[in-house]
């Protein structure tokens, strides 16, 4: 019998959505939360906590619950590491994952992978362990998208290209041809508020086309982890910012509730477009 699945688990609904899909397979599920950064743990699963300056210890207690599956779900920011506190273990480790944390996002979340592989742990990724949470491609809205906004959406899957090319966002905002916003550290909601708040008047026709949230995975990234995720959330921020829809692209973006979230965009009179890999630029 295989033993329970261990979820590196941040902040968000991810973590949340992908135990309860794990537990309709009949897996186990065993939390372990970051220091600084506390879980949603509505079902009440088994929960451990961690320090990553002692990562032998969290290596040590995974091992002990029979834990030899991970997967890293939800957001996280890089911690502060306190050296005085390291345990041997990661004292070894240490020159690798600092000197990996001075570099870009996918850097160090390959540093991070390669620590846990090499101790033996086999790193899954969450839309293999829950497949419902990448949607097929497609136009499931009622609202289809006109052709100005296949141009926005075009535009904005460049801006995504181009950023992620500096390790930089996973998403961007384009109205009429013009770049609202693109998504930084601070992540998707505080982008969509900037726009509802502020960059939307930068529209050059107030009264024409309100604009497109495009989101994608950055090329090349290991998609085991880190990959974009929106939900039911992400539609009433986009509905707020005055957009017409949101594209995401097929096969590289999971979606949080997806009934919920099609119900909602059709509530708010938005198209969510999942776009073939093929049409972005």
């Amino acid at each position: 019998m295989a033993g329970p699945v261990g979820v590196i688990a941040g902040r968000g609904q991810l973590p949340v959505h992908l135990c309860r899909a794990l537990a309709a397979q009949g897996r186990a599920v065993l939390l372990a939360e970051m220091d600084g950064f506390p879980v949603e743990n509505p079902d009440g699963l088994p929960l451990i906590r961690f320090r990553v300056e002692k990562l032998g210890a969290l290596f040590k207690e995974l091992r002990k619950s029979g834990v030899d599956e991970l997967v890293f779900a939800g957001a996280v920011a890089r911690p502060r590491l306190d050296p005085t506190k390291f345990d041997l273990k990661t004292v070894t480790l240490a020159p690798k994952f600092v000197a990996a944390m001075k570099g870009g996002d996918d850097g160090t979340l390959r540093a991070v992978l390669n620590i846990f592989e090499g101790e033996g742990f086999i790193i899954r990724a969450a839309h293999d362990l829950a497949p419902e949470l990448l949607p097929g491609a497609g136009i499931p809205t009622r609202v289809q998208p006109t052709e100005r906004d296949r141009k926005d959406t075009a535009r904005a899957a460049r801006i995504v290209a181009a950023l992620a090319a500096a390790d930089v966002g996973q998403g961007a905002v384009v109205a009429q041809g013009v770049a609202l916003a693109v998504e930084a550290a601070p992540g998707t909601d505080r982008m969509l508020a900037y726009v509802a708040d502020s960059a939307g008047a930068c529209r050059p026709d107030p009264a024409g086309a309100g604009g497109v949230f495009f989101k994608g995975p950055k090329p090349g990234q290991d998609r085991r982890v880190d990959l974009p995720v929106i939900g039911p959330q992400t539609v009433d921020a986009a509905a707020r910012a005055g957009l017409a829809g949101l594209a995401i692209e097929a096969g590289g973006v999971m979606v949080l509730d997806l009934p919920e979230t099609l119900a909602r965009a059709d509530a708010a009179g938005l198209f969510l477009w999942v776009r073939p890999p093929e049409e972005r630029p």
